[in-house]
């Protein structure tokens, strides 16, 4: 019953920004992880930024210091505000939450949103 929706991909320009949003439907209880992952033509998906209940957010060397991981809770969505884009950023990208009922893990995860960095 819990959908993840991505939104704000498109093309962008090397060094721009773009904003993905990830909007979630139905109940989610005890949230356990917050993520963005990101799959490129050719490559394996890659976690990309991550939000782990009790820790700061973690972020792979490929993005750190350009993207940003956030979420507001009232609206329940999650955001991961890119900066500083290069074409390597070009990929799929998809929310991931986890979540869990004390005993048992529940993983969710959006449709995913193109992103495409390019002149």
């Amino acid at each position: 019953q819990v959908k993840l929706v991505e939104a704000g991909g498109g093309l962008g320009q090397p060094g721009g920004s773009l904003r993905l949003s990830c909007a979630a439907s139905g109940a989610l209880f005890c949230i356990r992880a917050i993520d963005w992952y990101r799959q490129g033509p050719g490559k394996q998906r890659e976690l990309v930024a991550a939000i782990t209940s009790g820790r700061s957010p973690n972020y792979a060397d490929s993005v750190k210091g350009r993207f940003t991981i956030s979420r507001d809770n009232a609206k329940k969505t999650v955001y991961l505000q890119m900066n500083s884009m290069i074409p390597e950023d070009t990929a799929v990208y998809y929310c991931h939450i986890q979540t869990t009922d004390y005993a048992l893990l529940y993983d969710y995860w959006g449709p995913g949103t193109q992103v495409t960095v390019s002149s």
